[in-house]
């Protein structure tokens, strides 16, 4: 299967979604690419919609390998990828330095957002958590571990794209995960998509301002100039 886009990634997970319809449940956008796809199925559902500030950790000199990922929340969730970061020689003041430096940067992205340090209130609600795709599953680990402690009634992990080990493994860490393509040999996740252009910080002011998330900011609207 191929998507046209991101939305329309997101209107087809929408179909796959409906028993959630109408329910006491909420729809989190794993930012930044989760956000156009979960878009839609907000709308298609009925649901409100929520944004999760969430950072992969990338291996210092592959930072496309996640070694682990961070949730901002009043305290930090931290999940380590140990396997990396046995494969790959990391020691904790590496670990402790990047996890910093994406601290950091969730910390701007919610002053740009201007969204709340606390994750949206959750408990007894169903939570929908949404993404473009999984390729380590790093940040969903995360991003479940994190809602987890906020006492939700149920967590789905709903994503266009995941390879097959972590379709079984995060199977069993959220009550319920829908997937519908299983990632391809080449294991990428653009390989899925017609169109997979990288969002910027001005792409996700426009796509928060068209959801009503955010307010229109001159700082946030002057960056597609930069």
């Amino acid at each position: 299967m191929t998507f046209r886009d991101r939305a329309d990634a997101g209107q087809q997970l929408a179909a796959a979604l409906l028993r959630y319809e109408g329910k006491n449940a909420i729809v989190l956008a794993l930012p930044r690419g989760g956000l156009p796809i979960a878009i839609p199925v907000s709308a298609k559902l009925g649901l409100p919609l929520g944004l999760l500030l969430v950072r992969k950790i990338g291996v210092p000199f592959e930072p496309e390998v996640a070694m682990g990922a961070v949730v901002e929340d009043t305290e930090p969730i931290v999940v380590r990828n140990e396997d990396v970061v046995a494969a790959a020689g990391i020691v904790p003041t590496v670990f402790d330095t990047a996890l910093k430096r994406e601290l950091t940067e969730l910390a701007r992205r919610r002053k740009q957002y201007h969204l709340a340090r606390e994750i949206p209130p959750v408990a007894g609600r169903i939570v929908i958590l949404v993404d473009d795709g999984l390729a380590t599953g790093a940040t969903a680990r995360a991003a479940i571990q994190a809602v987890r402690a906020k006492a939700p009634a149920s967590i789905v992990l709903a994503v266009p794209v995941a390879p097959r080990d972590q379709i079984i493994a995060l199977s069993k860490l959220a009550d319920d995960f829908v997937c519908l393509e299983e990632l391809g040999p080449v294991g990428a996740i653009s390989m899925h998509y017609l169109h997979f252009a990288q969002l910027t910080d001005g792409d996700m002011a426009e796509l928060m301002r068209s959801c009503g998330l955010a307010e229109p900011s001159p700082d946030m609207s002057s960056d597609r100039s930069r």
